[in-house]
């Protein structure tokens, strides 16, 4: 059985390598917390548990890579951007396998959301197979804004053992916003 230690992170390359020009750059954003010696986030990034390949690779090649990850996660970060929803390669076949297979928790992350109290109007957002798990029941979700308190806080709690509240439609609540800071207030 493999240790399940790792967090996978799904994002939508759109097929370009330009990490600022995708939601690459929320991946690197990740790295880069977890990298910086003044900033406590800690990482353990599944995409480091396997050899590297490359977007050249044959695709079964990648396909077996992308298994060997998941299967060494204990929960996945998808980074939903404004063109997630078009994937119908990668991102559709990671979310697949995460849910069915290796049954992980999926920390839906929205990166221009300060909080999130209805991830039901995100919807347009969501990849069909994240929307047709959710809305059968098999989807264990947590949708927070890309932000470090909760992705941190996600990270560390929900995994293959402890899967967040509320079924495919899991949030936070306000009263943990406002702890991390992310509730604007009225003047």
């Amino acid at each position: 059985m493999a240790y399940r230690s790792g967090t996978y992170v799904a994002f939508h390359a759109e097929g370009n390598s330009h990490p600022t020009e995708t939601d690459m750059k929320y991946y690197r954003l990740l790295q880069a917390w977890h990298d910086h010696e003044d900033i406590e986030f800690a990482l353990v990034n599944s995409h480091d548990k396997a050899s590297a390949v490359r977007d050249s690779s044959k695709r079964e090649t990648l396909r077996r890579s992308l298994m060997e990850r998941l299967r060494n996660s204990r929960n996945m970060v998808l980074i939903i951007g404004d063109s997630t929803w078009r994937d119908t390669d990668w991102v559709p076949f990671e979310i697949g396998q995460a849910i069915d297979t290796y049954k992980i928790p999926i920390i839906a992350t929205y990166p221009d959301y300060l909080n999130i109290t209805n991830p039901g109007a995100l919807r347009p957002f969501w990849p069909a197979a994240l929307a047709q798990r959710i809305d059968d029941g098999t989807a264990h979700v947590i949708h927070i804004p890309f932000r470090q308190g909760p992705i941190k806080h996600a990270i560390k709690t929900f995994d293959y053992d402890n899967y967040p509240l509320g079924g495919g439609l899991g949030i936070y609540s306000l009263e943990s916003y406002a702890a991390w800071g992310l509730v604007q207030t009225s003047a």
